[in-house]
């Protein structure tokens, strides 16, 4: 009789935990969440993603001009919070269109390429960089839903 009781809470609990959503999500350890960059580029892509949001810019300086290296311009990469969590905020690839000037804060790559993780709202001013520069008081603050 125990050996039967035993089974069948066993086999209660196996269904239990294979009936739970999964609850895990990737790692940020690529990112090193240590070090925050300040970056303002100008929109080139918005990739509404499967997994996640990504904002692909070129960067620029005060003024607007692209910063080049390598005699192209600097192009960067941010992960945003999850495709679902920027339906939810109700955000679309008609609300980044291709020349908006943004300012983001990113935790980079450990590995140096020029990508990252947000760390907090993007701010987005149009299509001409503002004087003062691409700022919450210049720009309008997006709040994306949870950051990656």
């Amino acid at each position: 009789m125990k050996t039967w009781l035993g089974a069948g809470a066993a086999a209660v609990l196996l269904l239990a935990t294979m009936a739970t959503p999964a609850l895990s999500h990737h790692s940020f350890a690529m990112y090193n969440q240590t070090v925050s960059k300040t970056m303002t580029g100008k929109l080139t892509r918005f990739v509404p993603g499967g997994n996640h949001i990504q904002l692909i810019f070129e960067v620029v300086d005060a003024e607007g001009k692209p910063t080049i290296e390598n005699g192209k311009p600097l192009v960067w990469g941010v992960e945003g919070p999850s495709a679902a969590a920027s339906a939810r905020a109700g955000l679309t690839v008609a609300d980044f269109p291709a020349g908006t000037i943004i300012t983001v804060v990113l935790h980079p790559l450990r590995d140096g390429r020029p990508f990252g993780a947000l760390a907090g709202s993007v701010i987005k001013c149009g299509a001409a960089m503002p004087k003062g520069g691409c700022t919450p008081e210049t720009g309008q603050v997006i709040k994306t839903g949870n950051a990656a």
